[in-house]
């Protein structure tokens, strides 16, 4: 199977749900209140006998991430904390083992094959209860069982469960943050285990966080494109220091924003994987479904210009690296159709510029309807005339624009030349 065969349907969804949950989520202070408060392993551990998250839960973010219009989730197998929501024989500190003594996994799974989504698992390698993390040197003993955890947990989660479509690793840095991806690589002997992966699950896509670069790069936090690797870049709802649940949460991302951010992931190609962290019972907080629900209408009426959609050059919101801008919003492509989707609706005229390739038709998508326009060939300006004063949709309204060709940005050999220098001289 080819990188291409492998990505296509990854490609074709761009939008996946995260889910973070644990024994953490009882504390609502985040999923590092372990490590961040310093709280004894033996103490912590007694919080695992407390841990009974509803019936049904995995059920309700499955229905809440395919309303919110994702393809595919990833739900946290273990964090850093240790605490696996599966079975294992290289654990007791399971939710197996104590509190509601559930395979929350296994739920989980079962739910999402159920309503057609592609499975994601989060498996964090570092676990903070074993000093061999943290002084590898000194604690020679505690290092090797950590990696037989690690091994042998992996090896569980793509034995176990049937097919899964994606792993996520995470804690792949050395206990100081200060060593290069090659030695921490090397210390989670990645290259064996990522090959243990692939003879297990052949078709799975693999993130780039064991310390050796596999099928896609995941960035947080930030919506950036991928050099030689797919991106896919992760994202709190709320503020970005908690994924896990948080009691008081205050900066709420809106609608808008978390559409911008998918659109913007779409434009350069790449996925968006959205976070929410259910309450300690495994509910999810009505602020979060009421994003999620705004964005998945959005994408009911507007999928054409985000699903399967591929990297565009056009000029549209600011982005790195670019001096220019077009303030209206991003372009996203397929073959010789553009979509301009607009979050900042300038009125009854928009205007694009330096578009090289001929412009064919203007229609907005939702409805169909034509809009003139006009189309310089020299400058690459393209106005388009008799659109409605404000803006059709709260979050954002797209443009479908087709092109004679790949629309592609339009060189400028004189950068001065917009402003008619020659003209300017004689006034």
């Amino acid at each position: 199977m080819t990188y291409e065969e492998k990505l296509k349907w990854f490609n074709e969804a761009r939008f996946g749900i995260y889910v973070h949950f644990g024994l953490y989520s009882l504390l609502g202070r985040g999923e590092w209140v372990m490590y961040s408060e310093r709280i004894p392993a033996k103490e912590y551990a007694k919080l695992a006998d407390s841990f009974y998250p509803k019936s049904g839960c995995a059920k309700e973010w499955v229905e809440i991430a395919k309303a919110a219009g994702a393809k595919y989730m990833v739900l946290t197998t273990r964090h850093h904390d240790g605490f696996c929501l599966f079975d294992s024989k290289y654990s007791d500190f399971t939710s197996v083992n104590h509190g509601c003594k559930r395979d929350i996994i296994r739920e989980y799974v079962e739910a999402a094959r159920e309503a057609g989504m592609k499975v994601g698992f989060y498996y964090s390698l570092l676990d903070w209860r074993f000093p061999g993390y943290f002084e590898p040197e000194k604690y020679p003993e505690s290092k090797d069982a950590l990696l037989k955890q690690v091994f042998g947990q992996v090896r569980e989660l793509m034995t176990n469960y049937g097919q899964i479509d994606v792993l996520e690793y995470d804690g792949g840095w050395d206990s100081s943050g200060l060593k290069p991806r090659s030695e921490c690589a090397e210390f989670w002997h990645a290259a064996e285990l990522n090959t243990m992966v692939r003879e297990l699950q052949p078709q799975i896509i693999i993130n780039d966080r064991s310390g050796k670069d596999e099928d896609i790069e995941t960035p947080e936090q930030v919506v950036i494109g991928g050099k030689e690797r797919m991106t896919e870049s992760c994202m709190c709802i709320g503020d970005s220091c908690g994924w896990g649940y948080v009691r008081f949460n205050p900066n709420w991302k809106s609608a808008e924003q978390l559409l911008q951010h998918l659109v913007q992931a779409a434009q350069l190609g790449g996925n968006y994987l959205l976070n929410i962290g259910p309450c300690p019972d495994g509910s999810v907080r009505n602020e979060e479904i009421e994003r999620l629900l705004q964005v998945g209408k959005w994408l009911g009426e507007n999928e054409e210009a985000i699903r399967n959609s591929s990297s565009c050059d056009l000029i549209g919101a600011a982005q790195p690296g670019f001096l220019d801008l077009n303030l209206h919003g991003p372009w996203t492509r397929k073959g010789n159709v553009g979509y301009w989707c607009i979050f900042r609706w300038p009125g009854s005229v928009a205007t694009a510029i330096r578009i090289a390739a001929p412009v064919k038709k203007v229609t907005m998508l939702v409805t169909g309807k034509e809009y003139p326009f006009t189309w310089d060939e020299k400058n690459g300006k393209l106005v388009i005339s008799g659109l409605p004063a404000l803006p059709p949709d709260p979050l954002a309204t797209v443009l479908k624009v087709e092109f004679d060709g790949i629309p592609r940005r339009m060189a400028e050999d004189d950068l001065a030349a917009w402003i008619d220098y020659k003209h300017h001289q004689q006034l």
